[in-house]
């Protein structure tokens, strides 16, 4: 009988247990690997949202470039005309107005007559000196005779030589008699001419404030001018320049002159002198403009505004006011420096033109201005520039506003992790 208590092993179960160690070493290094690679890719995607975040963080800014003042800028003032000669005429000697020949109106010549005064008093005491002059001749040659025929007698010893002396005198103080005599009658002939009253020049007479038969008194005291002529020729025209603007003003400058009853129509205009001197009340500059008045559309009186084309300053530059800052230390302005850094410059301003406005000192044209800056924007900080070179237009400074205001539309959202999908995965 076969003993059956012996057998052989069988191999079987241990290349079992040899696979199956080998099967689960395999899964720990396939475990391991896709937890290795899940946290680098965690950290990959941790430091592309940071890097996202802080790109975020940069603010962005557009760029304008300031403008040079190339063109001239027009300068609008309220003047005043009047003419290039005017005077009033008063009387010289008091009576009553004869007649008068001219009116409001008429164009005169120079020594036309425009009215007569009648002066019974002055004809009188005219008349009187005459009387005294032909008085004082005939005792001036009286006295003349005598001293001569009592000279004559002298050799003869008949008179003295005192009563000789006396005559002749006599004569002397009878010839100044004469003479004052003759002066008084040449005064009030003089006197007697200014009962013609008579235009001093060319021109138009603009004024008559008498009639037939009005007293008239002498000066020019309380009483009105009794005719008024203006040459109106040509015209000056008054204008008074804020001191902020004299020195932009020069003889020769040219302007033009608009009148209300003429709305499409300018006159030119020519500066003539200024005053040289600065109202202290008004802090301005008188200046004298003349207009040629072929047509005599300028009247005196006329109010006109006065237009000047000011020079350019090429050391002024022009930005959006939407660029300013208004901070303690007074006004100031953003630019882009090097690495796209913020440069905070402190600026003078000038004329302010509603969308834009003048820098007279601060920055320069060669500068990049930050349009519509943060209120939290620091000399030192780090922006994005979003445009170049933008024209400094109210289309840029509304932009520049609207991307300084929160827009309505939501904020982009992060960049997705590698390997992954923003679309909805749909359920199986």
């Amino acid at each position: 009988m076969r003993d059956t208590s012996e057998q052989p092993i069988d191999p079987a179960p241990r290349r079992s247990r040899a696979g199956l160690m080998l099967i689960g070493g395999a899964a720990l290094l396939v475990a391991a690997g896709i937890a290795a690679n899940g946290i680098w890719e965690r950290s990959r995607t941790q430091n592309s949202l940071a890097q996202w975040t802080a790109a975020q963080a940069v603010p962005s800014v557009a760029i304008v470039h300031p403008q040079p003042e190339h063109a001239a800028q027009p300068l609008v003032l309220p003047g005043d005309i009047d003419a290039w000669f005017e005077a009033p005429i008063y009387a010289r000697v008091p009576g009553y107005l004869k007649i008068w020949y001219t009116d409001i109106g008429a164009v005169v010549k120079a020594g036309q007559v425009l009215g007569v005064i009648d002066t019974p008093d002055l004809d009188q005491k005219l008349d009187e000196a005459r009387h005294n002059l032909a008085a004082a001749v005939a005792n001036w040659k009286l006295a003349e005779v005598t001293a001569k025929r009592w000279k004559a007698l002298l050799p003869t010893r008949s008179v003295s030589q005192q009563s000789v002396d006396v005559w002749e005198a006599q004569a002397v103080a009878d010839k100044a008699k004469v003479d004052a005599a003759e002066a008084n009658v040449d005064r009030l002939n003089l006197l007697a001419g200014f009962k013609n009253l008579v235009a001093p020049f060319d021109g138009v007479v603009t004024a008559r404030k008498t009639d037939i038969g009005a007293l008239i008194n002498v000066g020019a005291g309380s009483e009105p001018e009794l005719f008024a002529v203006a040459d109106i020729h040509a015209m000056r025209v008054y204008v008074r320049v804020p001191q902020s603007f004299s020195a932009q003003i020069f003889v020769g400058q040219k302007a033009d002159l608009a009148l209300p009853q003429y709305p499409d129509q300018t006159f030119p205009a020519t500066v003539l002198t200024t005053a040289n001197g600065v109202n202290m009340e008004s802090r301005t500059v008188l200046v004298e403009l003349v207009a040629e008045n072929p047509d005599h559309k300028l009247w005196p009186g006329t109010f006109a505004n006065v237009s000047f084309e000011l020079p350019a300053d090429k050391k002024v530059v022009v930005i959006p006011a939407s660029a300013l800052i208004f901070q303690e230390e007074g006004l100031q302005v953003a630019t882009l420096g090097p690495n796209d850094r913020v440069e905070i410059h402190k600026v003078k301003v000038g004329r302010n033109f509603g969308t834009t406005v003048e820098v007279l000192s601060g920055i320069t044209a060669d500068d990049k201005v930050i349009d519509s800056p943060p209120d939290s924007i620091v000399a030192g900080q780090l922006v994005h520039p979003l445009a170049e070179n933008a024209a400094i237009t109210n289309d840029t400074a509304k932009a520049s506003q609207e991307a300084k205001e929160p827009s309505s539309q939501p904020p982009p959202s992060p960049p997705p992790a590698e390997g992954y999908s923003n679309h909805p995965v749909k359920p199986q």
